[in-house]
């Protein structure tokens, strides 16, 4: 089979399906961040899903995935289809715990924060008399 230049060029740097669907969900996709005094919270509205049917992941590198899938649509004259958003967490996030709640088609993701370390307090030595 002979290709041109172009079309080879085409086929390997094409996104794939996936990636197109993902960076279109991630786009549409709006949420809020809040930082509160010993926690952040993620907010997202995922209307028309229920809890099971989203899934909240935390990947390498401290990257917190949110996302959701619908059932396949014949007619589609609102707002629907796959929702995803991914949040770097910041180095005083404690990622043991994460929790996620979804009420009312919003889902809140809060990380706790680590505490911060405390201050060494100066070691007092006791002064003998030789």
């Amino acid at each position: 089979m002979d290709m041109s230049a172009d079309e080879s060029d085409k086929s390997f740097n094409a996104p794939t399906r996936t990636y197109v669907r993902d960076a279109k969900a991630m786009a549409t996709t709006p949420a809020d961040v809040k930082e509160f005094s010993n926690s952040y919270a993620f907010i997202t509205d995922m209307p028309g899903l229920k809890s099971n049917d989203i899934k909240v992941q935390l990947e390498e590198d401290n990257v917190l995935k949110e996302g959701g899938a619908t059932a396949k649509y014949l007619r589609i004259e609102r707002r629907v289809g796959k929702f995803m958003r991914k949040f770097a967490l910041p180095e005083n996030a404690n990622v043991e715990a994460i929790s996620a709640v979804c009420q009312d088609g919003v889902l809140t993701v809060t990380v706790d924060k680590k505490h911060p370390p405390e201050p060494k307090k100066p070691k007092t030595i006791q002064v003998t008399i030789a």
